[in-house]
């Protein structure tokens, strides 16, 4: 196990894979709003389109949606995100990370506006404030505190999912794993490394995320 330390960059290898999580994260949390948003509208072809989102990315594997996104748009089509080939794979991963996991992030939020009174909504509407205010300032507040352990258990499977990351060439943990595996053959000691690894990475945040549903949890 000290040799594999020693020869290879454990380290830096887990801080893409955290980079990779944050930003995915981020950028799921963002367009799976949007997307719950639209899903909620009053709006029939907000609905729908936020409906077809969700339906199609939840059903397109992410090995298939990661090989697309570099041989598809950056070699067939020539859409590169940078000349790099190392950033670019990079890019490409958060983009699709990002968009896949939206729709979990959408359904999540959906489940934590179900748990908002409908008198709230009513409320809002009677104070003389539109959709978007209502839900900017009444909804999505009160659905983000009832979401916390879905969202939770949804940035978990996105780090679990970086692995994936590793079929367009990233050098994340799952990238130097099978990089190690192929020069050093594989053994227990190099997958207990990576595994220890990713439970140090999801078990604090598995354990924080059921506190913190716990303490914002609404008594009724």
């Amino acid at each position: 196990m000290g040799d594999i330390l020693g020869s290879y960059d454990v380290l830096g290898a887990f801080w893409l894979t955290i980079r990779l999580a944050f930003f995915g994260a981020l950028g799921a949390l963002v367009l799976g709003t949007v997307v719950a948003v639209m899903r909620v509208s009053p709006v029939a072809v907000l609905r729908l389109l936020g409906t077809s989102y969700v339906n199609v990315f939840r059903n397109v594997p992410l090995t298939l949606m990661m090989v697309l996104s570099v041989l598809g748009v950056t070699y067939i089509m020539g859409l590169p995100l940078s000349q790099d080939v190392q950033q670019n794979a990079i890019r490409w991963a958060i983009v699709v990370l990002s968009v896949y996991h939206a729709a979990f992030v959408c359904e999540a939020l959906r489940s934590g506006v179900n748990t908002v009174p409908a008198g709230q909504a009513e409320a809002a509407r009677a104070v003389g404030l539109t959709f978007g205010q209502s839900m900017v300032n009444v909804i999505l507040p009160q659905a983000f505190r009832g979401s916390v352990a879905p969202l939770g258990s949804v940035l978990i499977a996105l780090i679990k999912n970086t692995t994936v990351a590793a079929v367009i060439g990233t050098a994340d943990a799952a990238g130097l794993m099978q990089e190690v595996i192929e020069n050093e053959t594989g053994s227990f000691s190099v997958f207990a490394i990576f595994a220890i690894g990713f439970v140090i990475l999801t078990l604090p945040l598995g354990l924080l995320f059921t506190h913190l549903s716990r303490r914002l949890a609404v008594k009724r």
